[in-house]
C-alpha cells in the first residue's frame, strides 16, 4: 500500500502504568522511576493519559478520566527519599481538569491514599511476606503534596495486596479487603496550623465558617444559613440558580483568610474545599464540593476534616453532632463513611482515622497521542 504524505501522523507515546480504584476514586498510577526528573514534563502525558482537557463534553473519552474529579487523577509513587526512616514510600496526588488543561498539585486525596500502599506491594517498591495465609502489613506513606506520614495497614497474600474482604464502602459495589487510613498528625498541611485564622469560625460574607486545616485544607459552613436543605442532591445543587457560585465565593474569601493564596482569584481549585453541614439522626450530615462539582459522597480529607472539627467547641460542625461515643457517622450523598479524630493532653490533633478499600484494576502500558 502507498504510504501517505501525512505529516502529522506518528506513533504514540507510552509508559508503564496501572491502574487503580481507591475508595470512591479512580487513578491511573506511575512508578516515580519511570517518569522523567523534571516535574515540567510530566504535564503533557498526565493531560494525555486522562484525556484533558474535553471542553466539548466533557467526557474524557479519549482517555482514562471519567468526566468527573473523583475519576480525574494521577498518582506517582517511588520509593521514600526522605532520610529519618518515617515512610516507605513517597506519594504525590496530581488532579487534573475536566474541561481544561489544570495540573494541580495543591492537595492530597485522601480516597486514592488508600491505593497507594496496595500499589506499593504490588509494584514491588516495598517487601512483604510471600505466603499464602493472608497478613497484614503497613506501608508509611509520605504525602509529598502535604508534607504529611500516612499509614496504611490491609492485608496481603502471595505477595500481593489482598482484594477480596467483607468491608462495604458506599459508593462502591460489593465488598473488599480493608484499609485502615492513619494520618498521623494531619493538622496544619499546607498552613502548619489547625486552625489558619485562629478561631473556631469566622464570619465571611456574613457567614459563620469554619476553616480548619487537617489532611487538607477544608472550610464548612451550615447549610441552614445558605437557606437550604442539608441533604439536597449533587444534581440539586447543580441546578440552584445561585448555591454554586455562593459557596465557591465563599471558598475563595476563605481561602485567602488561611493563607493559601494573596487574592481570591489566586485560590487553587482543589483546596480549600467547602462543605454545607447539617444535624442528622446519627453524626452529621455533609454535602461537599470538589474542584467547582457537588460531590457525590464525600472526600475523604474533608471526612477527617469533619471529625477533627466536630471536636472543637464552637465550630459549624461541632454545632450540628451530638457529643461523645466512638467516631463520627458523615452522612453524604451516596450513604455514610465513619471516621476519627483523637486530640493528645496538649489538645494537638494526634491522628485521624479512616476505613476504605482500593483495588488494582489493571496494569501494563499507558497510551497517550
Amino acid at each position: 500500500m502507498p504510504c501517505r504524505s501525512n505529516h502529522t501522523a506518528r506513533k504514540q507515546h507510552s509508559l508503564p502504568a496501572a491502574y487503580y480504584r481507591g475508595g470512591t476514586s479512580r487513578a491511573v498510577m506511575f512508578k516515580a522511576d519511570d517518569l522523567p526528573a523534571d516535574r515540567e514534563a510530566w504535564r503533557a502525558p498526565f493531560l494525555g493519559v486522562i484525556g484533558s482537557p474535553d471542553a466539548q463534553s466533557g467526557r474524557q473519552l479519549d482517555g482514562m478520566g471519567g468526566g468527573i474529579s473523583s475519576l480525574s487523577k494521577v498518582c506517582v509513587v517511588g520509593r521514600s527519599q526522605l532520610t529519618n526512616d518515617t515512610a516507605d514510600v513517597d506519594y504525590t496526588f496530581v488532579s487534573l481538569g475536566v474541561r481544561d488543561d489544570h495540573v494541580d498539585y495543591s492537595s492530597n486525596c485522601g480516597n486514592m491514599s488508600a491505593a497507594v500502599g496496595p500499589f506499593a506491594v504490588d509494584a514491588g517498591l516495598v517487601e512483604v511476606p510471600v505466603t499464602a495465609v493472608p497478613c497484614d502489613v503497613t506501608v508509611r506513606i509520605h504525602n509529598t503534596n502535604t508534607g504529611k506520614i500516612i499509614h496504611a495497614v490491609f492485608p496481603v497474600v502471595e505477595g500481593e495486596a489482598a482484594a477480596h474482604g467483607d468491608l462495604a464502602i458506599d459508593g462502591v459495589a460489593g465488598t473488599a479487603a480493608p484499609v485502615r487510613l492513619e494520618f498521623v498528625r494531619p493538622a496544619g498541611s499546607r498552613t502548619g496550623k489547625l486552625l489558619p485564622s485562629g478561631t473556631a469560625t469566622d464570619l465571611i460574607g456574613g457567614v459563620a465558617t469554619t476553616c480548619i486545616d487537617v489532611a487538607n485544607p477544608a472550610c464548612f459552613v451550615l447549610a441552614s444559613d445558605l437557606g437550604v436543605p442539608g441533604d439536597l442532591t449533587p444534581q440539586q445543587i447543580d441546578d440552584h440558580p445561585t448555591l454554586l457560585a455562593t459557596l465557591d465565593k465563599i471558598r475563595r474569601q476563605a481561602g485567602v483568610l488561611m493563607g493559601l493564596a494573596p487574592s481570591p482569584e489566586e485560590v487553587p481549585g482543589s483546596v480549600p474545599k467547602i462543605t454545607m453541614v447539617s444535624p442528622a439522626e446519627e453524626g452529621l450530615t455533609a454535602r461537599a464540593l470538589s474542584v467547582g462539582q457537588p460531590h457525590k459522597a464525600i472526600p475523604v480529607t474533608v471526612a477527617l476534616a469533619a471529625a477533627a472539627a466536630a471536636k472543637l467547641p464552637g465550630s459549624t460542625v461541632y454545632q450540628c453532632v451530638q457529643h461523645g461515643g466512638d467516631g463520627l457517622v458523615i452522612n453524604h450523598a451516596s450513604g455514610t463513611i465513619k471516621v476519627d479524630a483523637k486530640y493528645d493532653q496538649d489538645g494537638d490533633l494526634e491522628v485521624a482515622t479512616v476505613f476504605r478499600t482500593a483495588r488494582r484494576l489493571m496494569e501494563g502500558k499507558i497510551f497517550w497521542k
